[in-house]
């Protein structure tokens, strides 16, 4: 041990002689000493030994204690024979370390002493820097502390004096006029003679370089032989026909342009805009809407309201008490005038707060868009149709009933001339009879219910159609005239039947011999395929050649077109979507009209194709009529609902009826005048005024005229179906009843 403290004590003294030796020269070069508190001469030259490092804690690891001398002495000798290592291994700032067997892992390893920081770390007397990083400091402006440390705790901020104490600082310390505060490290530090001078030449306003010349003669960079330059005489573009084009380039433009023609090369797609493009709603005033409306203002007291008003505005006992006994809102005035000989006599308002309370009410309630108030009166809202009594002439009174006495009258129909009536019922029994006095001329009877009926609009010949069964009958009334009937005759049964079609038909014409034809017999019979039912619907063409008949079968679904004068029947549908209730034929053009139970579909029979389609809103069709002009058309409904089209317009109605309280069965047009009727199971039988114009941009004139009512409701249903006179102004209407009714006006 005596060796090692010899050694160490050499080792020091050499370590002072460099000192010495280096010191002089640091203060010759910066003229500055740093040194730290615990750092003099005295300490040096304490007692001329070295403070050792304190020894190895040995609860610090789990080695022996005790180690062998022989080990310490082994130590000793290797120090002694490597003395010049150690003089150099001395110089190093680390604690030297120590080899010892671990008790674990029976492995050597290196143990270093123990740091202790308050005595041996140079910055033990400084203050934790601020590792705030590189942020704004005004973050930390509503905070107590400026940053963190290398721990990462909270540097504090340095206190701070006010004004004053700044004002002493600078009396007691001349150097406090030289210092700037560092906002990092929050505190002040001095600025440098450099500094200084920077600051004094900016405050001068002269350039803060020191070492800059702004007097130096100038270089002459272009001026002297050799150093001029050819300027030319203008500055203009050199012209086009100087340009001299490369056959190559052309060649390659020539490539290019070949391949966008071809559309190898596609041009760059435009960048996609979103679809909302921010803009400053604040920027400018919005144009379409004009300026908000300013707060309403208090209304300005009146003389009635001074504490002295004159006598004429004092109210009297009387009027007290009836202003008293009014309710509030009934009230004149607010309050009733009061008269005060001085105004240090009037006491406080009893109503300053209902009244402050109100304006703002009034601030906060206050409209911000003046909007006109419309002062309609509703009595002008209701349309104004015209009296029923100057659309006359209409039915209005029942004139006479044909009974049927077996079953219902579900349908009827009316001669071209309107003088002769068929009705049949559900037992099979069409009667012909008059319509002016409702004398029966001739009945029929057939096995089944009657489907439908209808009288050919021809007037150069004379013959009705009865849907029974499965099969069509033609029948020619009696009290034919002789010409007419042999007209008939050989439109129905001709001598020279035509060749039959190319295209075979399943439906068979049959005419019986000319020695079996009578009045009561039909002269030609249509027999429809087999399962295709009872003809519910009968419809003619306005030429009396074509007849078209609905029945309830599937096949081709259920419609049929029968021409007269050929003998042949056709379906013009392979298939149908849904299932068809009505057909009908266009007055003047050639459309076929086709309702299912909730579409009505316009097709064109010369195209062959589907026009249009008409959505009525309806969830089961029941009737339908198209005007005699043909550019309207009614659908009604089992749900009570009647809807007008304007096929020029829409596909969707032009006006929805309810007047009903019960499924309309039945929809009839005027041929000549402007009416039109409906009928329903409620028993009623609605007339209506129908005036349409030749001017398109005119809407119809609909005005209901007159309910009818006489038939009796028998099984919930009503009136079964209603036609008009083609020559007067009467309506024919069936019912459930048995009754067959005509309708005068």
């Amino acid at each position: 041990m005596a060796a090692l403290d010899a050694k160490r004590r050499s080792t020091k003294r050499k370590q002072e002689e460099q000192e010495e030796v280096t010191l002089p020269t640091l203060q010759h070069n910066g003229g500055l000493e740093m040194l730290s508190d615990e750092e003099n001469d005295d300490e040096v030259s304490d007692d001329g030994h070295v403070d050792q490092f304190p020894e190895i804690d040995v609860n610090s690891d789990s080695e022996d204690s005790d180690i062998d001398d022989s080990e310490e002495g082994d130590e000793d000798e290797e120090n002694e024979a490597d003395s010049d290592e150690d003089s150099d291994d001395s110089l190093h700032v680390f604690p030297k370390s120590k080899t010892v067997l671990s008790s674990i892992t029976q492995q050597p390893k290196l143990v270093y002493p123990e740091i202790e920081p308050d005595y041996d770390s140079d910055s033990s007397t400084e203050d934790a820097p601020n590792r705030v990083g590189d942020i704004p400091l005004h973050w930390y402006d509503d905070l107590p502390h400026i940053g963190y440390d290398i721990n990462g705790k909270q540097v504090l901020r340095p206190a701070r004096g006010d004004e004053l104490d700044k004002f002493l600082a600078t009396v007691e310390d001349a150097s406090a006029w030289t210092s700037a505060f560092d906002k990092n490290a929050q505190m002040d530090k001095p600025l440098t003679s450099e500094e200084l001078d920077l600051i004094r030449r900016l405050y001068a306003n002269e350039v803060p370089d020191a070492n800059y010349d702004p007097y130096e003669p100038t270089t002459e960079w272009f001026t002297g032989k050799g150093k001029e330059e050819i300027m030319p005489l203008s500055g203009a573009l050199q012209p086009k026909r100087r340009w001299v084009p490369s056959k190559w380039e052309k060649q390659k433009v020539m490539k290019i342009m070949r391949a966008i023609r071809q559309g190898r090369i596609l041009p760059s797609k435009p960048k996609s805009r979103s679809k909302y493009e921010p803009y400053a709603i604040w920027s400018e005033p919005s144009s379409s809407n004009p300026p908000p409306l300013p707060a309403p203002k208090p209304r300005l007291p009146t003389n009635a309201e001074s504490y002295n008003p004159p006598e004429e505005y004092l109210p009297t006992e009387e009027e007290r008490k009836t202003w008293e006994a009014l309710d509030a809102e009934d009230r004149e005035r607010d309050y009733l005038p009061q008269k005060y000989t001085s105004l240090r006599l009037v006491p406080a308002y009893d109503r300053f707060i209902k009244e402050r309370f109100g304006r703002q009410l009034d601030l906060y309630l206050a409209p911000r868009i003046q909007r006109v108030k419309l002062n309609i009166d509703p009595n002008t809202l209701i349309p104004k149709l015209p009296s029923p009594s100057s659309l006359k002439p209409f039915p209005n009174y029942r004139s006479l009933t044909v009974q049927h006495s077996k079953g219902r009258a579900r349908c009827i129909s009316i001669s071209p001339d309107g003088s002769w009536v068929i009705s049949g019922d559900d037992e099979g029994v069409v009667s012909l009879w008059e319509i002016s006095v409702g004398r029966e001329i001739q009945r029929w009877t057939f096995d089944g219910k009657i489907g439908s009926l209808n009288w050919c609009p021809r007037t150069d010949v004379n013959y009705f159609v009865v849907g029974v069964e499965e099969n069509i009958h033609f029948i020619i009334p009696p009290n034919t005239p002789p010409a007419v009937l042999s007209l008939t005759q050989s439109a129905l049964a001709p001598t020279n039947p035509p060749p039959a079609s190319a295209t075979a038909s399943p439906v068979k014409w049959v005419t019986p011999s000319s020695n079996l034809w009578s009045v009561e017999t039909p002269i030609l019979t249509v027999n429809l395929p087999s399962g295709s039912g009872a003809p519910s619907h009968l419809c003619w063409h306005r030429r009396g050649d074509y007849l078209a008949s609905v029945s309830g079968g599937n096949a081709q679904g259920g419609v049929w077109i029968h021409q007269v004068t050929r003998r042949h029947s056709q379906a013009p549908f392979k298939k149908v979507k849904g299932s068809v209730q009505l057909v009908l034929f266009h007055p003047s053009k050639p459309h076929f009209f086709v309702a299912t139970q909730q579409y009505v579909r316009m097709y064109s029979l010369s195209e062959q194709k589907l026009i249009k389609t008409l959505t009525p809103g309806i969830r089961w069709i029941s009737s339908m009529d198209i005007h005699p002009l043909g550019d309207h058309l009614i659908v009604g409904g089992y749900d009570r609902k009647l809807c007008w089209f304007d096929l020029e317009l829409s596909d969707k109605p032009y006006k929805v009826l309810r007047y009903h309280s019960r499924a309309i069965r039945s929809l009839h047009f005027h041929p000549s005048y402007p009416l039109f009727a409906s009928s329903s199971d409620d028993g009623s039988i609605q007339i209506f005024h129908s005036r349409v114009y030749n001017d398109l941009m005119t809407d119809p004139l609909i005005v209901p005229l007159k309910i009818l009512r006489g038939h009796e409701v028998r099984d919930g249903l009503g009136v079964l179906q209603v036609k008009w006179c083609s020559k007067q102004p009467w309506l024919v209407s069936g019912g459930a009843d048995g009754r067959v009714a005509v309708w005068c006006s």
